[in-house]
């Protein structure tokens, strides 16, 4: 059987990633990185807290655990980025 993505989960997906990118953007130090910044931030971050649910075996359900397994992800993937980035001297 043929499973395609269909166009309100991809949707809900931006969203929560959107989401999840925002918050993660205002946990770690510094700006947000706008709004498809924030969403790909997000997105990515989701399958990053995935992949830490996977390894240690955490059974994620609902939009809230989601979002915030989403948001660790998010977290992680930023200050990881914040290594290999010079910062910024406001004048």
């Amino acid at each position: 059987m043929h499973h395609s993505i269909e166009i309100h989960n991809f949707v809900w997906f931006l969203i929560v990633g959107g989401l999840a990118g925002w918050i993660a953007s205002v946990l770690v130090e510094g700006s947000g990185l706008g709004v498809i910044g924030d969403i790909v931030v997000g997105v990515i971050g989701a399958f990053v807290g995935a992949f830490f649910a996977y390894q240690f075996d955490i059974t994620v359900y609902g939009f809230w655990e989601v979002l915030g397994m989403a948001v660790l992800g998010s977290v992680v993937l930023l200050l990881i980025a914040r290594l290999f980035t010079p910062r910024r001297r406001l004048a």
